[in-house]
């Protein structure tokens, strides 16, 4: 799989080993990707290009942790989020796939947690219960949305071999199907390695990125999309509005803080995005989740709790960190994502390596 600094991109910032959300320690990811058919759409039969991609704050465990979350913009769907900002803790797995395909993935994330995790009731008494979060992104230009195809079995295969390490990018999971500043682009990832007070702390970006126009396209500040105004897709039938689409973006961190100073780290993602030429259109949803790993048993149901938490005085680096990482996982989708044909025919194109490696280095804006 290629990555952006395969290309010689330059970014801003020191990535952790992976330079992926699994860089906070015990996160972990995984993606169910469900590919079939070819030729004209048939309702219920396919094409299918679509999937789903899940990240467990603290692998397959009950352990929750504190979170928040933002909207920039709101033409999209994430569930459990009025939980979460009530309580400020984020209790189950994330996962992220098509827009008619929540209610599926809500029920068998419940199903699956109550089968295989295992419950300290010293935090859930008597009856086990959480409400999870979903989120999704349309993936309607190469996918046979109204079919449902994404079942129970891709969540728990996707939660079953979800793990640390290196992260699938582009094609793949809830991102298989998406479409990026009118390229193929799907799942990205990116991390961010941030010293604060002689203590080194991981801050990890997944983005499912299907959102953007051509024309706004920019990398390491070069308006690429302009210089590249030919490989549009190819759609047969129904063409959504330009800018129609969303962005979902997770943030982990080890950090250790409180849900109102993660509500400001998402409150930085729209920056991210800003220098890759998202904008935050009226058809997008534009959704964004922040967790910390840190404190251990921050939602105990018994006792004074204590957290630990960084001042306030302390979040700059952490805000330029989400920054960066964001910007970092959005060009890391495009470049790990492939041309994928879908219903009808309809053809989104990878973003050309040797053509935005020549961009870059026309502007002097490869790395060293």
């Amino acid at each position: 799989m290629t990555r952006s600094r395969d290309l010689g991109i330059p970014f801003e910032g020191q990535p952790g080993p992976y330079n992926a959300i699994t860089d906070v320690s015990g996160v972990e990811v995984g993606h169910a990707t469900v590919i079939s058919g070819d030729g004209p759409l048939k309702p219920g039969g396919g094409p299918v290009r679509t999937g789903v991609t899940v990240v467990l704050p603290r692998g397959k465990q009950y352990s929750p942790v504190f979170a928040a979350w933002y909207s920039l913009n709101g033409c999209g769907e994430l569930t459990g989020t009025a939980w979460l900002e009530e309580s400020g803790f984020l209790e189950s797995a994330i996962a992220l796939t098509n827009t008619v395909s929540i209610g599926t993935v809500h029920d068998a994330l419940i199903t699956w947690a109550s089968q295989h995790i295992p419950i300290d009731f010293n935090q859930i008494r008597d009856v086990f219960w959480y409400l999870p979060v979903v989120g999704e992104t349309n993936d309607m230009l190469l996918n046979d949305i109204s079919g449902f195809h994404v079942r129970p079995e891709h969540v728990f295969a996707a939660l079953e071999s979800a793990s640390g390490g290196p992260v699938q990018e582009g094609n793949v999971g809830g991102g298989t199907g998406m479409v990026t500043h009118e390229f193929k682009g799907g799942i990205g990832t990116s991390s961010r390695l941030v010293e604060i007070d002689g203590n080194l702390y991981s801050l990890g970006i997944l983005v499912q990125a299907n959102h953007g126009v051509r024309s706004h396209l920019t990398i390491a500040g070069v308006q690429v999309g302009k210089e590249i105004p030919e490989l549009m897709p190819e759609v047969r039938g129904y063409r959504p509005e330009p800018g129609s689409g969303s962005i979902l973006v997770v943030l982990a961190t080890d950090a250790p803080l409180l849900p109102h100073q993660l509500k400001r780290l998402t409150k930085r993602i729209p920056m991210g995005l800003g220098r890759t030429g998202g904008v935050g259109a009226n058809p997008s949803g534009d959704l964004f989740i922040a967790f910390s790993t840190a404190n251990s048993s921050p939602a105990s149901r018994s006792g004074l709790l204590q957290a630990d938490y960084l001042p306030n005085a302390w979040n700059t680096p952490l805000f330029e960190a989400t920054i960066q990482a964001t910007e970092e996982a959005v060009v890391n989708a495009l470049v790990a994502a492939e041309t994928m044909t879908g219903i009808n025919g309809n053809t989104v194109y990878a973003l050309p390596h040797d053509r935005l490696v020549s961009i870059l280095r026309k502007y002097n804006r490869l790395a060293a």
